[in-house]
């Protein structure tokens, strides 16, 4: 659920002004930024489908240790600690933590069932909304353009990186989502996992574009 995970990092701006978008990105999007590094040091697997199958061409053999329901409690647990030891408050702790947590569940709603719920468990999970190309753009679709319009709400430019920077990137991210079911596959596993590391450039391209925005006056 690529936008839903960009859909919460927008709306969770509104619940901690102060905090970086980038962060609320990273959190939000915290699963996926460390499953191709597992599946790079080989410890995870994934197939390609040679056609969509529903949504998306990916068919996760096994991702116990970033996309089970226990581990991710686990990192999540671990955001919320990250954030208490970099003096975040409380409440922000808290919601960085939920928004890793949230991750699991969108993938539950939109993923077929192969989601683990631990690390070794046989019983896999998933609503399966994936199966439908077209439920899957208006869900996303709805909850993406609600949490944008939240976003840019809250939130006023100080400055012309101010007015593109986020637009650009909500713009790029809407483009590849959509574009999922339509193009061609990803040329392997270890290809795929390189590309998918570029998740990391998109919460710090966030950071960057909401340092240049301010929240809006109350009202």
């Amino acid at each position: 659920m690529f936008v839903g995970h960009s859909a919460v990092a927008l709306a969770g701006k509104t619940r901690a002004p102060s905090t970086s978008l980038g962060w609320l990105f990273a959190a939000a999007f915290g699963l996926d930024l460390i499953w191709p590094l597992f599946l790079l040091l080989g410890i995870e697997r994934v197939s390609i489908a040679t056609s969509p199958v529903g949504f998306s061409t990916l068919i996760f053999d096994s991702y116990p240790w970033s996309h089970s329901l226990l581990m991710a409690l686990v990192w999540s647990g671990v955001a919320f600690g990250l954030a208490r030891w970099r003096s975040c408050s409380l409440e922000t702790a808290l919601l960085l933590g939920a928004l890793v947590l949230s991750h699991w569940i969108l993938d539950w709603v939109s993923h077929l069932s192969d989601l683990p719920l631990y690390p070794g468990g046989s019983t896999l999970v998933g609503l399966g909304l994936w199966r439908s190309v077209p439920a899957t753009l208006l869900v996303e679709g709805i909850l993406y353009l609600g949490a944008i319009a939240l976003y840019f709400r809250a939130t006023r430019a100080r400055d012309r990186i101010g007015q593109f920077a986020l637009p650009v990137l909500l713009l790029l991210c809407a483009a590849m989502w959509a574009s999922t079911p339509f193009g061609p596959p990803p040329p392997s596993p270890r290809a795929l996992a390189w590309f998918s590391l570029g998740l990391w450039v998109f919460a710090l391209w966030a950071g960057w574009g909401d340092r240049h925005r301010v929240a809006t006056a109350p009202g």
